[in-house]
């Protein structure tokens, strides 16, 4: 049976496994190659059993390293007034980050 967590970063849910890469939002005041802790963790399962927190798991963590960073696909944003004349064309690129899991604690 896999060890497997779920944790809540950046506004979203994500499904971590040991040794498994999850490509995240970036993570404020962590460079590439430091370790990130994760401390939101959801929900918990291993060895059959299955702990679920409310909100969050007290004591349980996920650990992992930030392996990378780079901006995903643009994003183009087109507003439109008809009428009006007006239109806005905008684009975006959002950061996100690489992060390794190493462990799950709990």
């Amino acid at each position: 049976m896999s060890k497997y967590a779920i944790i809540e970063t950046g506004g979203k849910q994500y499904r971590v496994e040991e040794g498994e890469p999850i490509l995240i939002e970036r993570v404020r005041g962590v460079q590439p190659g430091e370790r990130v802790a994760f401390e939101r963790v959801l929900l918990l399962a291993q060895d059959g059993q299955v702990k679920i927190g409310r909100p969050y798991l007290k004591g349980a963590k996920v650990v992992g390293t930030l392996l990378e960073e780079r901006k995903g696909e643009k994003i183009r944003i087109f507003k439109y007034k008809p009428k009006k004349r007006q239109s806005l064309r905008r684009g975006h690129r959002q950061i996100y980050a690489r992060a390794l899991i190493e462990e799950i604690q709990g």
